[in-house]
C-alpha cells in the first residue's frame, strides 16, 4: 500500500502539557539556549524589545488578572480580534484555568481584524465566546458585533495603544497590573496523559468548501507538533545536525497575521510558537505596508522572512525595492498559494544569501504537511516543500486506490496531533476528517518525498493566501432583489493568485431595466460589487461582475463552475475586470 513519509524520525509528541508549559517549561527535547541579551518580542515602529523573562511574567500577569476580573472558566472562549501586536502572543500563550475541573482549560479564537460586523458576530456566535479582546482601530466592528450577541461591555478589553485610555475599557496591561499585584488565583494546567491531544487551545477559522467559514478546533498538542517537526526537519533538537539557517538570535519578521483566520496554512500562528521555542527574536509589524515593510527588514537586519506570493511579487517587481541590499536575509519560506519558479529566479536575485523554499498545510491538519529543504538553497520549483517528520501522506486515484510515486491524486495526510474537526459541526466534519486522516481537496503528486500541487478538487478560491468559498459569495448576491442565480469563479492574477469574478443572472425585473443602456448595465454591475463589499472583508470583494443569461448546470443541479471559468479566462481585453495593482 503506498504511504509517503519524512526520513527525519519526530520525538514523540508531549501529550500531558499545555502550549504555555512547552514554552515556558519545556521538558520534551534539548533546544538552543536563548541568551539573556536575545529579545523575543520587538515592536516595529517603536522599537521596544521584550525580553523572555519578561515575555513569560506578563504572559502569567494576564492569565492571573483574566481569572481575577472576568473568572474565566473551563472551556471557556476569549476572541481576540485585532492587528497584529506585541500583546498578542501573550493572549496565545496564557490560558486561565479552574482548578474545579482539570480536563479543560480556556480557549483562544483569533479573528481577522478585517472582518465586518456581521462576520465577526458569525464568529462570536458559533463559538459563544465571553471576552473579546481587541484594538481601538477595531473597537467600531468589536462592539457592534458584542452587543448584537449580548457580550457586555464590560467584556471588550482593549490592547495598549496611545488612542485606548480615551475609551471607558479594561486594556491589557491594567490586566497585567491586577494580575502581578495579586495572588495567583488559578491553578495552571496539569494534563493527564493524553489529554493535550484532546484539549482545544484554538479555534480557528477556516473557509472550509462551502458556506460560512469554520472553527476548526486545534489541540495543544498540535501546536506543540508543529514546532517539533520544525525543529526536527532543520536538525535544531540535534547539535550533530544543526547548521546555521536557525539558531539563537535570528530575527523573523512578523508580518504574517498571527490571528492567521482563513489562511489555510495557519502559517503565522505556526512561525510564532516555532521562532519563540528556538530562540529566535520577533518583530512584530502591526499591519502590512509595502514601504514600511522594506524599511523594517534592513532597520532591524531581518534574517528570516516569511511570506506569502504577493508580498514576493512587490519584492520582485515594486520599484521601491531598487538600491536596496538585504544580505543579511539568510531565508525566505513561502506559503499559503504556490510560488512559481521565475518568482523564486527574481527573489534569488533580490535576497542573494538566502535560502528559497515553500512550505505547505492547512487550517484542517494542524500540523504542517510540507516545508522548505533543510540543505539546499533554492527549493524544487513547483514544490509545495518535503514531507514533515511525523507527517503519513497517501494520494487517493479518482478510483480509490492508492497512487505510486509520480502519479496524481487527492492527497490525503495524517499525523502526530490533528485537529478535532470542525467545532460544533459534524457534517462538515465527517466529509474532511475520515478515521484518522484528513482529505484535502488538493490534487498533487509526490516525488522524492516533495509535495507538488496540481489543482484542487474543493472549489475554494486563494485570494492572497486567504480562503475564499464562492457559495459564500453566491449567497450574499443572492440576497440582491436583483439577482436571480449567480456564480463566482476565481480568475488568475498575478499578484492575488486568484480573484473573485461574479456571473450573475438578472431578475426579468432588473433585465427590463438595463435593457440597451450601457450606463444603467454598469451602475447595476457596481452596485452589485458594492452589496458584496458592505459586507465582506476586503478579499473577498468582487473584481467585476459580468450577466449571463443562465447558469450551467449538471443534470443534478449542480453548478459546472469549470465552464465559467473557462468562459472567464476568454474574456476580451475590453471586457476583463480590473487586476489587482501593486
Amino acid at each position: 500500500m503506498p504511504e509517503f513519509s519524512s526520513p527525519v524520525p519526530l520525538p514523540p509528541i508531549p501529550d500531558d502539557i499545555s502550549i504555555p508549559q512547552f514554552i515556558f517549561q519545556p521538558k520534551c527535547m534539548s533546544r538552543p539556549n536563548r541568551p539573556a541579551n536575545i529579545p523575543v518580542f520587538v515592536d516595529s515602529a517603536t522599537g521596544r524589545a521584550l525580553f523572555y523573562d519578561e515575555v513569560r511574567q506578563r504572559t502569567f500577569s494576564l492569565a492571573n488578572g483574566l481569572s481575577i476580573k472576568y473568572n474565566i472558566a473551563p472551556k471557556d472562549v476569549v476572541c481576540v480580534f485585532a492587528p497584529n501586536d506585541v500583546g498578542m502572543p501573550f493572549t496565545a500563550f496564557c490560558q486561565p484555568k479552574s482548578n474545579l475541573i482539570a480536563d479543560y482549560g480556556s480557549v483562544l479564537c483569533p479573528a481577522n481584524p478585517g472582518y465586518t460586523a456581521d462576520e465577526l458576530k458569525h464568529l462570536v456566535s458559533l463559538t459563544d465566546a465571553k471576552l473579546v479582546i481587541t484594538h481601538p482601530s477595531c473597537l467600531n466592528v468589536a462592539t457592534a458585533a458584542a452587543r448584537d450577541r449580548g457580550i457586555a461591555e464590560d467584556c471588550i478589553i482593549l490592547f495598549d495603544s496611545d488612542s485606548a485610555a480615551k475609551y471607558p475599557y479594561t486594556t491589557l496591561s491594567q490586566l497585567m497590573e491586577l494580575g502581578r499585584s495579586q495572588l495567583q488565583n488559578y491553578t495552571s494546567v496539569t494534563f493527564k496523559p493524553g489529554e493535550g491531544l484532546t484539549t482545544i487551545a484554538f479555534l480557528s477559522f477556516s473557509s472550509g468548501t462551502t458556506g460560512k467559514p469554520k472553527a476548526v478546533a486545534i489541540p495543544h498538542a498540535s501546536v506543540i507538533a508543529n514546532t517539533m517537526q520544525q525543529m526536527a526537519h532543520f536538525g535544531i533538537d540535534d547539535p550533530q545536525r544543526r547548521n546555521n539557517r536557525f539558531s539563537p538570535g535570528d530575527i523573523g519578521l512578523g508580518v504574517l497575521p498571527f490571528f492567521h483566520a482563513s489562511m489555510e496554512d495557519i502559517y503565522g500562528l505556526v512561525h510564532l510558537h516555532f521562532s519563540v521555542f528556538y530562540g529566535a527574536s520577533i518583530v512584530v509589524v502591526p499591519k502590512f505596508s509595502f514601504e514600511d515593510f522594506l524599511n523594517t527588514i534592513i532597520r532591524y537586519k531581518i534574517t528570516h522572512l516569511y511570506l506569502v506570493p504577493p508580498q514576493i511579487v512587490l519584492l520582485c517587481k515594486h520599484p521601491a525595492v531598487n538600491g536596496r541590499k538585504f544580505d543579511h536575509v539568510k531565508v525566505c519560506l513561502s506559503g499559503a498559494a504556490p510560488l512559481s519558479g521565475d518568482l523564486m529566479s527574481q527573489l534569488a536575485k533580490i535576497i542573494p544569501n538566502a535560502a528559497i523554499g515553500q512550505g505547505y498545510g492547512m487550517t484542517e491538519t494542524g500540523i504542517t504537511i510540507g516545508t522548505m529543504p533543510r540543505d539546499r538553497k533554492m527549493g524544487t520549483v513547483g514544490s509545495a516543500g518535503e514531507l514533515a517528520p511525523g507527517v503519513r501522506a497517501r494520494v487517493v486515484k479518482p478510483d480509490g486506490t492508492l497512487a505510486e510515486e509520480g502519479e496524481h491524486g487527492e492527497l490525503v495526510v495524517t499525523g502526530p496531533a490533528l485537529p478535532k474537526g470542525y467545532y460544533r459541526n459534524p457534517t462538515a466534519t465527517a466529509e474532511t476528517f475520515v478515521d484518522g486522516w484528513v482529505y484535502s481537496g488538493d490534487i498533487v503528486y509526490i516525488r522524492n518525498n516533495e509535495v507538488f500541487v496540481v489543482d484542487r478538487i474543493k472549489e475554494i478560491m486563494k485570494v492572497r493566501g486567504f480562503q475564499v468559498a464562492p457559495a459564500e459569495l453566491e449567497g450574499q448576491l443572492l440576497q440582491h432583489p436583483d439577482v436571480a442565480d449567480a456564480c463566482v469563479v476565481g480568475i488568475l492574477d498575478e499578484y492575488s493568485g486568484e480573484l473573485p469574478l461574479a456571473f450573475v443572472v438578472l431578475s426579468q425585473d432588473a433585465l427590463r431595466r438595463v435593457k440597451d443602456d450601457e450606463s444603467k448595465t454598469r451602475r447595476l454591475k457596481e452596485a452589485l460589487q458594492k452589496h458584496v463589499a458592505d459586507t465582506k472583508i476586503y478579499y473577498k470583494h468582487l473584481v467585476g461582475v459580468e450577466f449571463i443569461e443562465s447558469i450551467p448546470k449538471s443534470p443534478a443541479g449542480k453548478i459546472l463552475r469549470r465552464v465559467l471559468k473557462d468562459q472567464a479566462q476568454r474574456l476580451p481585453p475590453s471586457k476583463a475586470p480590473a487586476k489587482a495593482k501593486l
